[in-house]
């Protein structure tokens, strides 16, 4: 018998993706637009996108408090007692990211009638999806727009490809490992080499050395040393206002003297905004992390420092680079966290006729970006206008680029305070640090006088912002962009 077509799927928005970036555009959209119909498809078996897949000991970099989605909170909104974010709000951890998506979808999504869920589906392209296990293609009438939330194709150590060679017989995990080491308690490693420098390698180096490990048993490969922002700086909430005014007046009165995008990264270290792991190498790269002194204080200890560039290949008691190799104990154990969060790409329009690719907006926060696109998306008519509402940046690699990011989310920033729509939505918004705080002053507050003073140190400050961007977007030196 001939093979019955599945019936073909109607929806408003086809969302590919239902991580972070999908779910805020999809939560956003439903209180924006009663009307709009969504449908969000995932490779994954639940909600969460790369929280998935992430190492059991995951958390966020930034507080919980303005993260995730605009309808719901996340976490308790406590301060930390102890440990490494002692005095800052929470970070959640993964598995409460993941159940925190996985209870939206159940208790707002799906009862709204107005979502339908798809996981463990591939987009195929030209509005067509698959069934992973079943291998069913169905088509989707899509009656406005396919938003793409997946440009920036996130990579955790579980999903990545490794740009090195491994040797028969050498001992390599990922982070998603080290939690099971205690079922092989016979055959605990006696040394642990961390290959990369990112936000991850940092978690991992934090990790085992808060499970005991001493630090003289830890080797890290760091191609590239990184800036990181301090948590203090970042956090939200009535007590911390005067401390993140502070924070925006310290970084744009840094950036009105700055030279150059070095130069700027080193006054803002002076005044405890930037951190860096060694005080006497000067780091090149920037992917946006966040850390605590309390966190810094622990990779600091770590002494045993390899920096001869991108690995190569493994072995056992080898690590190989092109310009040498490096002896580790026989009994290494490799910790892979050589995977790049963000791919670098170059922009595109984020409106288009009947496509949304969503970017950023407002760097690094993915789940405010992707809000305010669907708010733009809901209240302004035609692409155009949407596009200039929402000026995107690529995510940066280096620190010489990080001016250009600057640029754009201050630009946006002032474009949004002229639209009365879009402040008012931000000055309720949970996933805007900022917006709530101020408009929880009463008229008359002396904070007031604070907040004045950012904004004339901003306007002051955006001719050599222009300029620092545009030695941003100038050729920099080759540098290996490993980990």
């Amino acid at each position: 018998m001939p093979t019955v077509p599945a019936p073909t799927i109607e929806t408003d928005y086809l969302i590919i993706g239902a991580g972070a970036v999908g779910m805020a555009f999809a939560d956003t959209m439903l209180d924006e637009d009663p009307d709009a119909h969504i449908t969000l498809v995932d490779r994954h078996a639940k909600p969460g996108g790369h929280w998935n897949d992430a190492y059991p000991f995951v958390a966020l970099h930034q507080p919980a408090s303005y993260y995730g989605l605009n309808s719901t909170p996340l976490g308790n909104n406590q301060i930390d007692t102890d440990g490494p974010n002692k005095g800052y709000y929470e970070l959640a951890t993964g598995t409460e990211v993941c159940a925190y998506y996985e209870r939206v979808m159940n208790t707002r999504f799906l009862p709204s009638g107005r979502v339908a869920y798809l996981p463990m589906t591939d987009y195929l392209g030209n509005h067509r999806i698959s069934g992973i296990l079943s291998g069913e293609e169905r088509a989707v009438k899509v009656r406005r727009k396919v938003v793409d939330a997946t440009y920036y194709n996130t990579s955790v150590p579980a999903t990545h490809t490794r740009r090195f060679t491994v040797a028969q017989g050498t001992q390599i995990a990922i982070p998603n490992d080290l939690p099971g080491l205690w079922m092989r308690s016979n055959e605990i490693p006696a040394h642990y080499a961390i290959l990369g420098a990112g936000k991850t390698a940092m978690d991992v180096a934090v990790w085992l050395l808060r499970s005991g490990v001493p630090q003289d048993n830890i080797t890290w490969v760091r191609p590239r040393e990184t800036w990181m922002f301090n948590r203090a700086n970042t956090q939200s909430g009535p007590a911390f206002f005067e401390q993140l005014m502070q924070a925006q007046l310290t970084l744009m009165n840094a950036v009105a003297d700055a030279e150059t995008a070095d130069d700027l990264f080193l006054k803002l270290e002076r005044d405890d905004f930037m951190l860096r792991i060694d005080p006497d190498v000067l780091p090149t790269k920037f992917h946006f992390p966040v850390i605590s002194h309390g966190e810094l204080e622990l990779l600091r200890s770590v002494k045993n420092v390899v920096r001869m560039g991108r690995l190569t290949a493994i072995a056992p008691g080898e690590l190989m680079f092109p310009t040498g190799t490096v002896a580790v104990p026989e009994n290494t154990l490799f910790v892979d966290c050589t995977a790049t969060a963000v791919a670098v790409r170059e922009t595109r329009p984020q409106f288009e006729d009947g496509l949304i690719t969503l970017q950023m907006m407002h760097v690094p926060l993915v789940a405010l970006n992707a809000a305010v696109a669907a708010f733009i998306e809901a209240n302004f008519d035609n692409d155009a206008d949407k596009n200039t509402l929402g000026e995107v940046s690529a995510f940066v690699d280096s620190a010489h680029e990080y001016p250009i990011a600057l640029l754009t989310t201050t630009m946006n920033r002032i474009r949004w305070s002229m639209s009365k729509p879009i402040s008012d939505w931000l000055a309720k918004s949970r996933l805007d640090p900022a917006g709530p705080l101020i408009a929880s002053l009463p008229k008359g507050d002396p904070r007031f006088a604070l907040l004045g003073k950012v904004q004339d140190a901003t306007r002051a400050a955006l001719p050599n912002l222009h300029r620092l961007a545009a030695l941003g977007a100038l050729p920099a030196a080759p540098q290996d962009r490993s980990r």
